[in-house]
């Protein structure tokens, strides 16, 4: 199996039950360095011209490629010199072969191409790359985290398992220019990154898939030089909602309700009726308390697809909120307000009115600057 390639199951993602409401997963979803600071944080941790422990560098030492002791690469041929080195976004070519702790080989690859440091192949790889020269052999030893995570790979790759990659640097050029390419090439490539988004998202890492999805709409997006014909401009058109779909399911499940909502609304843009962008639309105002706003769209995401049990779920339970919001808001005034006694003289309608238009704008306004309190804090702690 090509590690550039999905698990057969990440198509699941742009089925008709792509947006089933899934378990929330715990995982460490934090992101590794960017691939251009890998090279900078070596030779932060060692002087220059040195290799680790400060002795000239040996082939056969190991190098602490991010610092953490989980990817660790050893030079086994060396190669052309550090000025070799490919940079990110250059198409690299190498030979692979992987293996479990046992020697047990996994994968094989006489000539493996990729675009370096969009996250086309398993992170192993794609960081270690970069710091290999032209010509250069080496050994990378990884942990499950930067390989097949806590899930493995069916059949021949366990859950959490480590793997060491022998990697050769063959050959590193220029990507091909975007507005050079053919209807069908850019269609192909925007799949491609599209379908490693999906392979992201069904191991629970949402930041590398948000990457891919971002890099196959830049794909989609950019100008050409080539004119397509009406089928190629609508098969695009078909991979960019596929990708904002998924983008917004992403986007959901880290909780940034505000892209998740802009990527909904671009595909109701190209597809007022979209079944996913509605339900994740009615989702991401759910989340942020707009219930109001949430049922109406999520019913005309049940007319369009009465049968569907997850908006039939998804519908009931906003619903139950509403109404359980609106007791709650009608006990909050009527405290505010006062509750006189059965026993006390009627209080007549002017005096109410002056009395509860004062403290319902109060309430309001409390409820406003409170919420822009929060939505500062939140934005201060993710930056």
């Amino acid at each position: 199996t090509d590690p550039a390639c999905p698990d057969p199951a990440a198509a699941q993602l742009d089925s008709a039950e792509d947006f089933e409401v899934l378990e929330e997963d715990e995982d460490d979803l934090s992101e590794p360095p960017p691939l251009e600071d890998v090279v900078r944080a070596r030779e932060d941790r060692q002087p220059s011209g040195q290799g680790p422990g400060g002795t000239a560098e040996d082939p056969q030492e190991w190098l602490d490629v991010l610092g953490n002791g989980l990817l660790k690469k050893k030079t086994l041929v060396p190669g052309q010199g550090v000025e070799s080195r490919p940079q990110k976004g250059q198409e690299v070519t190498v030979r692979l072969r992987a293996a479990l702790e046992d020697g047990s080989v996994v994968e094989e690859h006489p000539r493996l191409t990729f675009t370096l440091g969009d996250g086309d192949v398993l992170q192993a790889l794609d960081l270690s790359v970069q710091l290999l020269q032209m010509g250069e052999t080496a050994l990378i030893t990884s942990d499950a985290k930067y390989c097949y995570g806590t899930q493995g790979r069916s059949p021949n790759i366990p859950p959490s398992a480590a793997l060491t990659l022998e990697v050769e640097l063959l050959e590193a050029r220029d990507a091909p220019d975007l507005e050079l390419l053919s209807g069908k090439e850019k269609i192909d490539l925007a799949n491609r990154k599209r379908e490693r988004g999906n392979f992201y998202y069904q191991q629970a890492d949402y930041v590398l898939a948000i990457n891919s999805y971002d890099i196959a709409l830049k794909v989609i997006s950019s100008s050409s030089k080539v004119d397509f014909t009406p089928d190629e401009e609508a098969e695009l058109l078909d991979v960019k909602v596929k990708c904002l779909n998924n983008l917004a399911a992403s986007l959901l499940k880290l909780d940034h309700y505000e892209a998740a909502l802009k990527s909904c609304n671009l595909v109701l843009e190209h597809q007022p009726g979209n079944i996913k962008a509605l339900f994740r639309k009615g989702k991401v105002l759910a989340q942020q308390g707009e219930y109001r706003e949430a049922i109406p769209i999520l019913k005309a995401a049940l007319k369009l697809e009465p049968s569907n049990k997850t908006i039939h779920a998804e519908l009931s339970k906003l619903v139950k909120k509403h109404a359980d919001q609106k007791t709650v808001e009608t006990e909050m005034y009527k405290k505010m307000l006062g509750n006189p006694s059965a026993g006390s003289a009627p209080v007549k309608c002017k005096d109410k009115l002056s009395w509860s238009i004062p403290w319902k704008w109060l309430f309001g306004a409390t409820a406003i600057a409170l919420g822009g309190v929060a939505l500062s804090v939140v934005i201060a702690a993710r930056n």
